[in-house]
């Protein structure tokens, strides 16, 4: 093994064509001290100087704060340096999502299920006129009316979370609402609740959209959003068409957007509506899958119900009487919903069993009455369970898909934080603000760290283009990009069933690298070929398996021999690689194994235990990625450094397929 290295370490400030991420933030500040250097590259020395070690890398939240304090350090404008400070304190803030759809969808039910509070009012009509934003609060229960003039008229919730009739200003000088809540659920996430899309009333529909798309004046918007819908129609499909068309101004796309298909009790006269939901929401999918990542069917009605408290001990000793009547007599208490009998028909006055109704509706009252035979919390078990609103286990419901905003949390606030500071960047400045807001334009570039970091949103970069039709792909890979999109299980990503093992399914992952590797070459410079290389790498990362359990040290047991394998990388294009800010965690400490030496197992960080299949395995697919790692990289000494190490893997896995074969490797097969 040939390594050239300098006294045992590298010198990342040697290589001029480093760009240092300080001096991008700061320009003609003072120079940062060596640690500082050190640490922006995400490279430190250890006690004895002789190995660089990993620092943790800061996430795209943290580059981003970082960017946006460098930012208005250097800017003179005091509105610039307020803009700039929103957006920062937003990365910090809960995640804001945005609850919309047509009018008696079922969004403010919706609301109430995620709250577990019946503070949204859900009468019949139109009654969601404000944007209302539900946010953590340790005064429980505040009301803040933001009015269009400035000013703040502050009044507070009813007994039981009610929303008062009067708020002491006209509902139409009220721009926002903000209602204080002390729930722990709001410590994560902001809730907002917006006027129907479709409304009536042209001012409301204008500030559903200023919530969710911004306005110049008002960056405040959210992250991320659930469409309610009670059947795919035109209108919704419109709508989200128009979502995918607005990506760059508010950043809505199917990585943020879940769509949830409400009142799937209310389609016929089923016993049981959700096969027929299920269906419906699969269709639904198939014709929105570019613009929402996924379609939850749910009953929001018996979710609200289950969650809050809306069943009193009256609405419970009714359900039990209820329970007495055979179920002849309980289908035809229940004929004509519009018409409800009381006694002697009924064991309970009509009036109650209307309530009833307006919180279960027919199937949810079949429910409740079959379940509270075994008490209150059972009843309120089987609901929430009926109900489809589900656990951040249970795919296809509206908690997995909650579970799917969390995970991405940062990464969504990063995403929007990022969309509005380039907007920033391109207003009309002079002097000393033009070149700060240039400087932040450039960190912006989708070839800087930033923007690279957002690598989990990859796939669903790639199903935007194929919405928007700059990435055009044959049917199965169509469907292979789709399935990668609604799962997070890699055996699942690969249309694999659950618990395949992972070097099964670092072989299927290998088997689709070549076909979007094709892919890419024939988009090569167009947005479909960087879309096809960003799916590529995903399934680069899919195909190194786990490696095996060692044997301990010692010898190589299937006969890889440490000195084999002649491979020659110069240190100093190693060091350039560890110290470029553009290379990932995972592929800098694939470099340091790379410059440890040792057999091929150890190269590729396998242990000695491994087969030589395995090991020509893991090389093949890190030659790869170090391929498309060249791809990325801006200076022309990064790239040829990038396929030195492509070069040096793909020997180690010629070298070790051969073992594998049976051949005896020589100098011939170099």
């Amino acid at each position: 093994m040939i390594l050239e290295r300098n006294n045992g370490h590298f010198d990342a400030a040697d290589n001029d064509d480093v760009v240092c991420f300080h001096d991008l933030l700061y320009g003609s500040l003072p120079s940062p001290t060596p640690q500082e250097s050190r640490d922006m590259l995400d490279v430190t020395m250890s006690a004895d100087g002789s190995e660089p070690s990993p620092l943790p890398r800061p996430g795209p939240a943290e580059r981003l704060t970082a960017l946006c304090d460098a930012a208005a350090a250097r800017l003179t404008d005091p509105a610039l340096r307020r803009r700039v400070g929103q957006i920062r304190d937003r990365l910090g803030a809960p995640l804001k999502i945005a609850v919309a759809g047509a009018v008696s969808s079922g969004k403010s039910t919706l609301v109430n299920a995620l709250l577990g509070l019946p503070v949204a009012p859900v009468d019949a009509g139109e009654c969601t006129r404000l944007v209302t934003q539900y946010e953590y609060g340790d005064d429980d229960g505040r009301v803040e009316a933001e009015c269009e003039d400035g000013r703040v008229v502050v009044t507070r919730l009813l007994p039981g979370h009610r929303m008062p009739p009067d708020l002491g200003v006209p509902p139409e000088r009220v721009r926002r609402l903000r209602v204080r809540l002390a729930l722990d659920t709001l410590r994560a996430i902001t809730v907002i609740d917006t006027p129907g899309m479709n409304t009536v009333t042209a001012e409301n529909e204008q500030a559903a959209r200023r919530m969710l798309f911004g306005t110049d004046g008002d960056d405040d918007r959210a992250q991320a959003l659930i469409y309610v819908l009670r059947y795919v129609q035109r209108f919704d499909d419109a709508t989200l068409a128009e979502f995918r068309s607005l990506t760059d101004a508010c950043g809505m796309s199917c990585v943020n957007t879940l769509a949830v298909l409400t009142q799937i009790d209310r389609r016929g006269d089923e016993e049981d509506p959700w096969p027929t939901a299920r269906r419906l929401a699969a269709r639904a999918y198939e014709d929105l899958r570019t613009s929402v990542f996924d379609v939850v069917p749910v009953i929001g009605l018996l979710a609200e119900t289950a969650r809050t408290p809306a069943l009193g001990p009256e609405e419970l000793e009714a359900l039990t009487a209820l329970a007495g009547l055979d179920d002849d007599d309980l289908d035809f208490l229940l004929l004509d919903l519009d018409d409800i009998p009381g006694p002697p028909e009924s064991p309970i006055p009509a009036e109650l069993t209307r309530r009833l109704v307006a919180r279960l509706h027919r199937y949810g009252l079949r429910v409740a009455v079959a379940a509270v035979r075994e008490g209150e919390e059972a009843l309120r078990r089987t609901l929430l369970e009926k109900s489809g609103f589900g656990s951040a286990a249970s795919a296809g419901t509206v908690a997995a898909g909650l579970a799917h905003f969390a995970r991405r949390a940062e990464q969504l606030k990063a995403l929007t934080a990022i969309t509005q500071l380039r907007r920033l960047a391109l207003e009309d400045a002079t002097g000393a603000d033009r070149a700060a807001l240039d400087v932040l334009a450039a960190e912006l570039d989708e070839t800087r760290p930033i923007a690279a970091g957002l690598s989990g949103l990859r796939i669903f970069a790639a199903v935007e283009a194929v919405g928007r039709g700059q990435l055009v792909l044959p049917g199965d890979m169509q469907a292979e990009l789709f399935r990668m999109a609604r799962t997070d299980d890699p055996a699942g990503q690969l249309g694999l069933p659950p618990g395949t093992p992972a070097r099964d399914v670092a072989e299927a992952a290998r088997a689709a690298t070549e076909r979007w590797r094709a892919q890419a070459m024939i988009d090569r410079g167009r947005v479909g070929g960087q879309r096809a290389r960003d799916v590529l790498r995903v399934l680069e990362d899919l195909a190194v398996p786990a490696p095996p359990a060692t044997a301990g040290p010692g010898a190589d047991v299937h006969g890889i021999s440490p000195v084999d394998v002649p491979v020659d990388v110069p240190g100093d294009a190693v060091g350039r690689l560890l110290a470029s800010p553009l290379v990932p965690a995972a592929d800098k400490e694939a470099l340091r194994r790379l410059l440890s030496g040792g057999g091929p197992t150890a190269l590729v960080g396998a242990g000695p235990a491994a087969a030589p299949a395995d090991v020509a395995a893991l090389a093949a697919a890190l030659s790869g990625r170090f391929r498309s790692l060249g791809q990325l990289l801006t200076s022309v000494l990064d790239r040829r450094a990038a396929q030195s190490v492509c070069d040096a893997f793909a020997l180690i896995a010629v070298h070790a397929r051969h073992i594998a074969q049976g051949d005896s490797p020589h100098a011939g097969h170099h």
